[in-house]
């Protein structure tokens, strides 16, 4: 490591004030992305700007047709808030196996969606829930949010400090996880709206994409059947030691119909 300063941001505005006035500056919240790429020098800031007292970013709030997660509430809150389970169990799920115990006390869902890991899990979700990423200045999309690997729509400056998501017929998500990181080998998220299926993937390619083949079959007929009868290109995705693109296609209708199965259920 080396030195930074160390500042507590009180509210959104004062985090990106303090952000605007240095470039070299970044936003800290649970820190299990960031730390570990300053540890190896990948990124060495100049300040790090607390976010995760700010009491606008904790909250969450249930109501019938939609879930509001302010940016800093944990993994582990999101898991085993009651009312979040009830209305939409498949994001509590989700969240619920995410990293180890100190990931999901620490990390955060707005931290794990501006980083925008290839691997990580609320990416799925975001994308298959057509979710809306409030920041600090506006509202962004989902199918807007993710550009490519660690890449999303932020400008340098701008804090994420809600995510809304709108509340599905049927959800769920299955992941096929990395046993030494736990992060998703794949992982596909499939939500089913009176308009339709929304069917994401993450793990298998540089960001997380819809599936529009998946999309079709399960909107005609949400069964597992459809899904494991979906044949997915290898095209765009990632080989590597622990999967061949031809492996990780075989992958995404097997999970689809297990979280159909889930959904269903």
């Amino acid at each position: 490591m080396y030195s930074f300063e160390y500042q507590r941001a009180t509210d959104p505005k004062a985090a990106a004030a303090a952000i605007a006035a240095d470039s070299d500056a970044k936003f800290i919240a649970g820190g299990q992305s960031l730390l570990p790429t300053m540890r190896l020098r990948l990124a060495q800031p100049s300040q790090l700007i607390d976010v995760t007292r700010i009491p606008a970013l904790k909250s969450i709030t249930v109501d019938a047709g939609k879930v509001t997660i302010g940016a800093a509430v944990c993994h582990a809150d999101v898991a085993e808030h009651a009312e979040l389970r009830r209305v939409l169990p498949a994001l509590a799920d989700l969240a619920g196996h995410i990293g180890d115990r100190q990931v999901r006390a620490l990390g955060t869902i707005g931290g794990s969606l501006a980083n925008n890991d290839p691997a990580a899990c609320y990416p799925a979700a975001a994308t298959a829930l057509d979710a809306t990423i409030v920041t600090d200045r506006r509202r962004i999309s989902s199918s807007d949010f993710f550009v490519g690997m660690y890449e999303t729509a932020l400008a340098p400056d701008e804090l994420i400090v809600a995510v809304e998501f709108p509340v599905p017929e049927r959800a769920a998500y299955e992941k096929f996880r990395q046993p030494a990181s736990h992060f998703a080998l794949v992982g596909v998220f499939v939500a089913k709206f009176a308009s339709g299926v929304r069917v994401a993937v993450t793990g298998a390619a540089s960001s997380v994409f819809r599936v529009p083949e998946l999309e079709s079959a399960l909107s005609a007929n949400f069964t597992p059947d459809a899904a494991r009868a979906v044949t997915v290109s290898d095209a765009d995705l990632n080989t590597d030691m622990h999967a061949s693109a031809e492996y990780r296609a075989h992958l995404i209708p097997v999970l689809a119909a297990r979280a159909v199965t889930k959904a269903n259920g």
